[in-house]
């Protein structure tokens, strides 16, 4: 039970909560701590309604939106002019929640998806001795009779389908989403602005890569940190004011300091495009502008919020 174990949490006097908890779990235990003081950091649910219409004033949002990743994705093809889509949707709700930030990316950078395709999950044996044989004749089939397009966008949170996208289309086409060139907080082979110490501190410690969710959890620790350290109290009330405030930053290895939409809580960063072996790119893009911040190109941006924190 999420509120129950905020409440002992906040028994203890423990009033800072980093979560990856699936969004209704993170609701109910958000409302549960907000009476006790606790602030809660989401460093594993990319739900845009948490950010939207089920804002919490308690709920700092370290992970990025799917909608930040789907746009992050949408202005690097947009500029290297693959502006026709084939989009492919897995059948469970949350790649149709990521289908529906890639529509959203291509209306508002200008792409055009020109035929979207559902792959249903059938709970096929994909990876037994006989699964390769399957893929490989199956996959050209399924892509095979598209409109000219340039680039595949799978929408697969899932994990079902979109790895074996890849080489096996029917038309020769580049792949991305969820396989290929996949929009990312952190990955194995981000190297740049001292990241490349980050990674080598944690393989020595963990026997793997560092991953999304790792460097999220390590952010929301950091954060209060830093407000401790440019606050000098370890009081709860007044760091959470800090991060709250527009003098709150903290790095992270992304190129620049990320900071606090004051509107919905969403850590602003860039969004890193990898290919599992390099970064390929790091959005936002140049010439995506904004009066405010290039960031907020990246997501819901204020116009546009549905969130009213109280």
């Amino acid at each position: 039970d999420p509120a129950a174990a905020v409440n002992a949490f906040a028994d203890k006097g423990i009033l800072f909560v980093v979560a990856d908890l699936e969004p209704d779990a993170l609701l109910k235990a958000a409302d549960a701590g907000k009476a006790r003081g606790v602030l809660m950091f989401n460093v594993g649910a990319p739900d845009d309604r948490l950010r939207e219409e089920d804002c919490r004033p308690n709920v700092v949002h370290v992970a990025p939106a799917r909608s930040m990743l789907a746009d992050g994705l949408a202005q690097y093809l947009v500029w290297k002019k693959w502006r026709r889509w084939l989009l492919v949707t897995g059948s469970h709700d949350k790649d149709k929640l990521l289908a529906d930030a890639y529509r959203r990316a291509a209306k508002r950078f200008g792409a055009k998806i020109v035929e979207e395709r559902e792959f249903k999950d059938t709970g096929g044996a994909r990876r037994t001795d006989s699964g390769i044989v399957q893929i490989q004749s199956q996959m050209p089939v399924f892509t095979q009779e598209a409109p000219d397009y340039d680039v595949l966008v799978a929408a697969d949170e899932s994990e079902v389908f979109a790895g074996y996208l890849p080489y096996r289309t029917w038309d020769a086409r580049p792949v991305a989403g969820s396989a290929g060139l996949v929009p990312t907080s952190w990955d194995a082979s981000h190297t740049q602005w001292g990241a490349i110490q980050m990674q080598s501190r944690f393989t020595k410690k963990f026997p793997r890569f560092m991953t999304a969710l790792d460097i999220e959890g390590w952010t929301a620790v950091r954060m209060l940190g830093e407000a401790a350290a440019r606050t000098h109290t370890t009081d709860a009330g007044k760091l959470v004011d800090f991060i709250k405030s527009p003098e709150f930053s903290v790095a992270a290895f992304k190129g620049q300091k990320l900071t606090l939409r004051d509107w919905n809580l969403q850590l602003r960063q860039p969004i890193l495009l990898s290919d599992g072996r390099t970064i390929v790119s790091v959005s936002p893009q140049e010439g995506f502008l904004h009066q405010v911040s290039e960031l907020d190109t990246l997501g819901y941006d204020r116009p546009e919020t549905k969130c009213s924190l109280k």
